[in-house]
């Protein structure tokens, strides 16, 4: 490739930063685990409650990216990677991050920062069209420098604008951490493995001048000084807390790594309840269900009636094909935790799976209970509606497909779905006004999409 002049470096930069920073969330894999939902519903309610945010509207959730980084959006949701959980040492550090994002959600910047990459194209459009002119006009030279200092002066606004952001809801975390009574030593030991990364992947530099965020080494430096100001600078962590986090990040590690890293950071010899669980689960994804289910029991003989326990047994027996006796443990799990609607959903899988009619109505029960609770689960919504067609309710059946396919970002789908189902839908019942609502959004979306395939 030819190497680029330099205002084309400044141009391709410039809008690399504003596409960043204007664009949704990419589309990525969303790890869900009621464990995990739970455990990250209960470090971050107290932090979120301290943002004067409802936590039923504030959604933390995990993506599979092994990156060590979060973000938000637009509206109120909290994105951590998988690598964030991975690499943090202990939930107070994870809390720290947390309380970060809050502070953006808080301070509106998904939205605003809009505002800012709109006001930085301003002054960059505006500079080539002055360099325009002055080419029309002969001075090609004066052309050229008007166009890179306009550009430059662009791309240095939109980035002083993303760091004066970063600041504020640094601040704005410290506050909530605060406030919460959370001790704000994870948030410095964290800025502090960034500042770490930054050494070996040979990105640190002396000043942030041409940089998004301000750099770790002022963030821990600004930081500190406020907290160790605060009077719960040296409050511990819960034990529990601590407990259930580590719990849940070797469960992840277990998930997402292969057996011979999951073995390195835990041995056979380790015999806690981390090891345990991380362990399970790579045996588990490795197809070797006997070294699997004994890990679980290991579990299990430590706590016999933890929810979370039960459901992995049941899961490790459900997906190696043995959903008969997946159904003890299933059970005893959504009995233990009524409130955890995926465990529900995978109970209704296992009566499903074990193709016995009598199980069809608790298959039934179940997972219109889970639904109830969760309703964006897809693969529970399309075993609600294997049911209704055993039990021969095409209309309802299409119905569920449609939810399914509209959560799978399916609509030209899920508007057929939906246009089936209001065809043998009693009007006026809630299943026909949701098939409804199903038909109007989808039908929106793939005009939408038939309007942007016809303007390329």
């Amino acid at each position: 490739m030819r190497r680029l002049d330099p205002l084309s470096r400044w141009l391709m930069l410039f809008l690399a930063a504003v596409f960043a920073a204007t664009q949704p969330a990419a589309a990525q894999t969303i790890l869900r685990d009621s464990e995990t939902e739970k455990l990250f519903a209960d470090m971050s309610k107290p932090l979120i409650e301290a943002a004067q945010l409802d936590p039923k509207n504030v959604k933390i959730v995990l993506i599979n990216d092994p990156e060590i980084n979060a973000f938000v959006t637009a509206g109120q949701a909290v994105y951590i990677h998988s690598g964030l959980i991975t690499q943090a040492d202990n939930a107070n550090q994870v809390q720290g991050v947390i309380a970060h994002e809050l502070g953006h959600i808080a301070g509106g910047h998904a939205l605003r920062g809009a505002e800012g990459a709109k006001q930085a194209t301003g002054i960059s459009i505006l500079s080539l069209v002055l360099g325009g002119l002055a080419m029309a006009a002969g001075a090609g030279d004066a052309a050229m420098g008007a166009m890179a200092l306009g550009q430059q002066v662009a791309l240095s606004q939109f980035l002083s604008f993303t760091r004066a952001q970063e600041t504020s809801a640094d601040l704005a975390g410290a506050a909530y951490l605060g406030s919460a009574g959370i001790s704000g030593q994870g948030s410095i030991q964290f800025f502090k493995k960034l500042q770490n990364q930054e050494y070996r992947l040979a990105v640190y530099a002396t000043d942030s001048y041409n940089r998004t965020h301000p750099l770790s080494s002022e963030r821990v430096a600004s930081l500190t000084q406020l907290y160790q100001k605060d009077p719960a600078w040296s409050r511990p962590t819960d034990p529990a807390v601590e407990a259930r986090f580590q719990r849940v990040r070797a469960k992840l590690i277990g998930y997402i790594s292969d057996k011979e890293a999951v073995l390195r950071t835990y041995p056979k010899s380790d015999t806690s309840i981390p090891a345990h669980y991380a362990r399970a689960y790579a045996y588990h994804r490795m197809g070797d269900r006997d070294a699997a289910i004994k890990e679980a029991d290991a579990l299990l003989a430590t706590a016999p009636q933890d929810p979370f326990y039960l459901e992995l047994k049941g899961q490790i027996l459900l997906e190696s094909g043995r959903p008969t006796e997946a159904l003890a443990p299933l059970r005893e799990s959504v009995a233990r935790a009524p409130d955890q609607p995926m465990i529900q959903a995978m109970l209704g899988h296992a009566l499903l799976a074990t193709e016995k009619t009598d199980n069809l109505s608790e298959a039934e029960r179940v997972l219109k209970a889970s639904i109830g609770r969760d309703s964006e689960q897809p693969f529970a919504w399309y075993q609600l509606g294997m049911i209704y067609s055993a039990k021969g309710d095409l209309p309802r059946a299409a119905l569920a497909t449609a939810e399914r396919y509209s959560l799978q970002g399916e609509p030209k789908l899920a508007l057929a779905s939906a246009e089936r189902a209001l065809k043998g839908i009693p009007q006026g019942t809630p299943d026909f006004l949701r098939a409804q609502d199903i038909a109007m959004v989808s039908r929106a979306e793939v005009e939408k999409d038939r309007k942007g395939r016809r303007k390329k």
